[in-house]
């Protein structure tokens, strides 16, 4: 049979979701399970989102505005910035594919830690560009330097998630900065900041805020954490007008449905709320890290609204022996796993699975 696929895919990995809880649920014969696997806020939609929704149903027999402009305007209001300088996707991290698409040809490459995201390199893979991955340190971070000496004349693009998704761990001011001076103008830096609202430590900078008008640098965020929209599949980029210009092209056209321009701009008017939630999740992750150091040490400070247990080859049965006890969590096979913050309950749930699996 002719082949009709790439046969470079074959050996990509698969985006792994986390576990519906309804079917972990329904198999243990269990009234509920705990679903903290996927970095949601647990505490619903914001207050007004329910209402926007309502309203922008009404009129889902037609497209939605392609050009996002209230939402740009809202965006660029509340970060000072022009509305040029952004574009809006599925997420941020359909902004990670489009930014690749913009900036890199087939033998260009991208460089970015690892482990991190696990979507780099499956939208580093499918423009044909060559991943670079550089070990992350043994404190579970990004090593700045190295990967400022893996840039090449064929880097094209670096990556730089802060904090880190999955290990939570942060990139500070100065050697961030170092970076950004080191890596070549022709270079995009792009500081995917998914989790920026969860971040405490002042060191940790604000990458919009401190590095946003240097050329070469686009910074992603999301409404899928903090701002509870993950359902509605809603992101921001801010960069130069000619990068946003760029990724608004090559964005699938009417990606940002209707519904998740009408709920971010509910969400953006709810900012207080907002924080109030992203404070809860602060105060549950310092009470969470506590406790899980009880059984794992080794984990590391976390500035996102997750834990990271490096449990190496324990990692894949630990997340199975907290299913058995209906705590869904996600392990990374070798290399460890990360815990989502939930409310107090759910975190006590996942303690004591997690307890009884390393007994």
């Amino acid at each position: 049979m002719t082949r009709l696929t790439r046969p470079d895919l074959d050996g990509l990995p698969n985006y792994v979701p986390g576990r519906n809880p309804a079917d972990l649920a329904r198999e243990l014969g269990l009234p509920e399970a705990v679903k903290l696997a996927s970095n949601e806020v647990p505490y619903g939609p914001l207050p007004g989102v329910m209402e926007a929704l309502a309203e922008a149903a009404t009129a889902v027999h037609r497209y939605p505005d392609m050009g996002v402009l209230e939402l740009r305007h809202a965006l660029a209001e509340r970060h000072e910035v022009s509305p040029d300088r952004i574009a809006t996707g599925c997420g941020s991290v359909a902004l990670a594919e489009h930014v690749v698409r913009t900036t890199c040809l087939p033998g260009d490459e991208i460089v970015y830690a690892w482990r991190s995201f696990e979507a780099y390199p499956i939208i580093s893979a499918t423009t044909g560009a060559a991943s670079v991955q550089v070990p992350n340190t043994a404190e579970h971070g990004h090593d700045l330097p190295a990967m400022a000496a893996a840039v090449t004349d064929r880097t094209r693009l670096v990556l730089v998630c802060n904090p880190n998704n999955p290990t939570g761990t942060s990139v500070r001011r100065a050697e961030l900065e170092a970076l950004l001076d080191a890596v070549p103008e022709t270079t995009l830096v792009v500081l995917d900041e998914a989790y920026r609202e969860f971040v405490t430590d002042p060191a940790v900078p604000d990458g919009l805020v401190e590095y946003g008008d240097r050329p070469n640098v686009a910074v992603l965020r999301t409404f899928s954490k903090a701002w509870g929209l993950a359902g509605l599949r809603i992101g921001f980029l801010v960069a130069q007008p000619e990068v946003a210009a760029a990724v608004r092209r090559v964005v699938t056209p009417f990606s940002t449905s209707s519904l998740a321009q009408a709920a971010a701009l509910a969400a953006l008017r709810a900012v207080d709320e907002m924080r109030r939630r992203a404070d809860l999740v602060i105060a549950e992750r310092e009470r969470l890290t506590t406790a899980v150091r009880k059984v794992v040490p080794e984990a590391p400070d976390s500035q996102a609204n997750f834990v990271w247990l490096p449990l190496g080859e324990r990692a894949l049965p630990f997340g199975q022996a907290c299913e058995a006890r209906g705590v869904i969590v996600r392990p990374f096979p070798g290399e460890g796993v990360r815990v989502t913050v939930g409310k107090p309950a759910e975190n006590d749930a996942f303690l004591a699975a997690a307890e009884a699996a390393l007994r």
